[in-house]
């Protein structure tokens, strides 16, 4: 019986952690694990669009994998994503995956050629099939050019390893939509950082985000309103990480670089985008200043706390 509570709370997105060199850091991952363990946070997601897979080899999100389960494995849920271009590269990081240790392995939908449902079932089956663990399909159209239809997500449930999906489609409904089809045996990760609180109310158990690190006091408040019944607190916060969230994606290089930079000036130094990503440049880190300034003061006023390492 898989004990789904374990996946319910909040879940940030773990960027690539690289040394100076631009080489994966275990150490650099290991230390933002702890921070996550120790700030509260119920689990993280490991090797995904944040943790910038797609510009990775096998061998190198292997040893995130396993930096991570070696510093936090057993005290916090720890989530791998594993889909890759390739099936068999897929299914050598979900076996990969399973004999460090992780609670469960998650995917995208096969990406870059189009396939038939049947196709996409049978590349998630392969990697559960590798794994044996639990299950989490990601949807995120935005990137892959994948829309997971309802159709499919029936049908994967139909295998018991299946428990959830990620979603991170805009529209709040799809939210509702997924989490009719697998009801109580089902957990549903709001994608969309931007909606954190309003995909909850649709029905969302969890979340899964890539702002969550540099506002993770304030996103762990929201998730305690959530569960106390105070929508109307917890809708206050989400406008403010909502518009923080919007600032840091449309005015500053690619969100990924904005978000390291903004832990750099938290006191975590994880390294920088790797290209085609790009930097911050001069312009970008004087508004992201400003944006980390606002953060500090909203987490002190809201959680009575300074954002990052201590």
């Amino acid at each position: 019986m898989i004990d789904l509570e374990k996946f319910k709370g909040v879940f940030p997105a773990f960027p690539a952690c690289y040394d100076e060199e631009g080489n994966i850091s275990p150490e650099r991952a290991k230390m933002l694990a702890r921070y996550c363990l120790e700030k509260g946070a119920k689990g993280v997601y490991l090797t995904g669009s944040s943790g910038e897979f797609v510009y990775q080899t096998v061998q190198e999100r292997k040893q995130v994998i396993r930096a991570v389960t070696e510093e936090v494995g057993g005290r916090m849920t720890i989530i791998a994503h594993v889909g890759a271009c390739a099936t068999g590269d897929a299914v050598e990081l979900a076996a990969y995956a399973a004999q460090c240790g992780v609670d469960a392995i998650s995917s995208v939908p096969p990406y870059y050629f189009a396939q038939p449902e049947y196709g996409v079932v049978e590349y998630w089956n392969a990697m559960i099939d590798a794994a044996k663990l639990p299950f989490i399909l990601y949807n995120i159209p935005g990137t892959t050019g994948v829309s997971i239809s309802f159709d499919i997500f029936r049908k994967m449930l139909e295998n018991p390893y299946v428990i959830g999906i990620k979603n991170t489609s805009l529209p709040v409904m799809d939210i509702l939509q997924f989490k009719a089809c697998g009801g109580d045996r089902c957990v549903v990760f709001n994608g969309p950082d931007e909606q954190f609180v309003a995909g909850r109310l649709m029905g969302a158990d969890s979340g899964i985000g890539s702002t969550y690190l540099v506002m993770l006091d304030l996103y762990l408040k929201a998730d305690e309103f959530i569960r106390q019944g105070d929508f109307v607190r917890a809708a206050e916060i989400q406008k403010f990480m909502t518009m923080t969230t919007l600032d840091i994606i449309h005015k500053h290089g690619h969100l990924l670089s904005g978000l390291k930079y903004l832990l750099h000036l938290q006191g975590m130094d994880i390294g920088e985008v790797r290209q085609p990503l790009v930097k911050v440049n001069d312009q970008d880190k004087r508004e992201l200043d400003r944006i980390a300034e606002r953060i500090r003061q909203a987490t002190m006023d809201w959680c009575g706390k300074v954002p990052g390492k201590v």
